[in-house]
């Protein structure tokens, strides 16, 4: 079974599967010698340097309140319809370690944020370089994408710097922070306690900072980014449209619903 790294598969009672780890986390890279080069940005100058931060505009000011808000006040942090917890974050993106702060989108753009296991494991470069070759579609409707893992910026700066073949990353359109207090992981409640590592979730957060989705997989599921892009737009048409609603499997150009027992029918008879 594929795994974001090397581990024991145990089967809970109600059949999810765990991974738990069977070897100590240096370990847990590749045996061979790693002859990649590392080649430090010249903007290094120690981790205690001032950062960039890639997005260095101002704060706007929120939407009007004739726009839907879908806050519902969920019970418990991070649910869907709460605000996205803040945090900042060293990155790396463009081969230049560089902050990264959620707040700063804020009435700016919407943002995917997704968690994965482990740099230089299996999984994991699946996903990351499939978001990164669909990235101009998700900057087409205003929306930047931001990956994270516990892996410092060193580590995600090494797999950046290897081939795609060789089980690299190559160069990526978006940045990937390094969660090394694993304070972002647990804040989102993806973070397994005894491993050490986050599942893999994923977060749709709109221009307000809200949660408006969220899809958490065990680890040896990756994600799709074509239902990611789908229920993205979904959302931003639902938000664009507040007496409108999108029905299973909807895309752009095709019929929405009415919330109404009666308007709703003119739905149902065209299907």
């Amino acid at each position: 079974m594929a795994c974001a790294s090397p581990s024991a598969i145990t089967s809970s009672s109600s059949g999810a599967f765990l991974c738990k780890s069977a070897m100590p986390m240096a370990s847990m890279l590749p045996l061979k010698p790693f002859s990649q080069t590392l080649t430090i940005p010249k903007s290094f100058n120690g981790l205690r340097r001032p950062f960039q931060s890639r997005a260095s505009k101002p704060i706007s000011s929120r939407r009007s309140s004739s726009r839907r808000t879908f806050i519902v006040n969920a019970s418990e942090l991070p649910l869907v319809g709460n605000t996205a917890p803040d945090f900042e974050a060293e990155a790396v993106f463009d081969q230049e370690f560089i902050k990264v702060k959620l707040s700063e989108y804020i009435g700016k753009k919407y943002v995917i944020l997704f968690f994965y296991p482990l740099d230089f494991t299996f999984v994991c470069p699946t996903e990351i370089t499939a978001f990164s070759d669909r990235y101009s579609d998700f900057e087409k409707i205003n929306t930047e994408v931001l990956g994270v893992s516990i892996d410092s910026v060193f580590s995600h700066l090494a797999w950046v710097q290897t081939d795609r073949k060789s089980g690299g990353l190559g160069d990526l359109a978006y940045p990937l922070i390094s969660d090394v207090t694993k304070s972002i992981s647990k804040s989102y409640g993806v973070l397994i306690p005894d491993q050490g590592i986050a599942l893999r979730g994923l977060f749709i957060i709109d221009k307000e900072g809200v949660i408006q989705h969220s899809t958490i997989n065990n680890l040896a599921i990756g994600r799709s980014v074509d239902e990611t892009l789908r229920t993205l737009q979904a959302l931003q048409y639902v938000q664009e449209n507040p007496d409108e609603v999108c029905p299973a499997g909807w895309k752009p150009g095709e019929k929405s619903m009415k919330p109404d027992p009666k308007l709703s029918k003119e739905y149902f008879s065209a299907i």
